[in-house]
C-alpha cells in the first residue's frame, strides 16, 4: 500500500489538497492520511474546514508526503518551526511532493536545494524567491527530480498525481483510475498551458 502523508495548514488550497486525493482514493494501492501541527479543524482558503486527525509531530514513519499551496504558505515561508518539521519528514520520506506554491515552503526549508522544480505560474515569481540551489523551471506543468516532485498551480497537481500513480503502480493502474474519475489527464510534465508569454 502506497501512503499519501497529506500536510493541511490555514489557507491551504482546496483544490491541491482534494484534486489528487481523488485519484489517489481512485488507484488501487494506494491511501491518503492527513496530518496537522495542531489536530483537528483547518480551514482552507475557501473557508472550507477539513479535519486533519493526526499530528504532524507524531508522523515517524512518512510515506509519499504531499505539501499544498494556498494562501497560508506565505505565513509558512517564515514560520521556523514548521519548517524544521518539513525537514524531518522529507528527510524520512519516500518521495516529498508539492502542488502550487507548496514549493515555496520546500524550497524555503532547503529541500529543493539541488533539485529542478516549479511551482505556480502566476505566483512562480514570488515562490521561487526561497531556495538557494533549486533549478527553477517556469514551463513545465509539473517535475520529478529522483525522489522530489513539484507541480504547478491546483489542477496540475492531478496530473502529477496521475504521473504518480504511473510511476509507483503502472499504467494500466492509472489508467484505471483516470477512467473512474472520468478525467483527461495531460501526461507531457512539459507542457504547461498557463506559462506567461516570454518565459523560458
Amino acid at each position: 500500500m502506497n501512503r499519501i502523508d497529506v500536510l493541511l495548514f490555514d489557507g491551504f488550497e482546496l483544490l491541491d489538497v482534494f484534486g489528487p486525493v481523488e485519484l489517489f482514493s481512485l488507484a488501487d494501492g494506494f491511501e491518503c492520511v492527513f496530518h496537522a501541527v495542531v489536530p483537528g479543524p483547518i480551514r482552507s482558503s475557501q473557508g472550507v474546514e477539513v479535519v486533519a486527525p493526526n499530528s504532524l509531530n507524531a508522523l515517524e514513519e512518512p510515506d509519499i508526503l504531499l505539501v499544498p499551496g494556498g494562501m497560508g504558505t506565505r505565513a509558512l515561508v517564515s514560520d521556523a518551526d514548521f519548517l524544521g518539521e518539513l525537514v524531518r519528514l522529507a528527510g524520512l520520506a519516500r518521495m516529498a511532493t508539492s502542488v502550487c506554491t507548496g514549493s515555496a515552503l520546500l524550497a524555503a526549508a532547503g529541500i529543493l536545494d539541488g533539485h529542478r522544480a516549479t511551482s505556480n505560474k502566476l505566483a512562480f515569481d514570488w515562490a521561487t524567491g526561497f531556495g538557494e540551489r533549486v533549478e527553477w523551471d517556469a514551463r513545465a506543468r509539473w517535475v520529478e527530480d529522483d525522489r522530489v516532485w513539484t507541480s504547478s498551480g491546483i489542477s496540475a497537481g492531478i496530473d502529477m498525481a496521475h504521473a504518480l500513480i504511473r510511476h509507483l503502480a503502472g499504467d494500466a493502474v492509472a489508467a484505471e483510475a483516470a477512467r473512474r474519475g472520468e478525467l483527461i489527464v495531460q501526461t507531457d510534465a512539459d507542457a504547461d498551458p498557463f506559462v506567461a508569454d516570454g518565459r523560458s
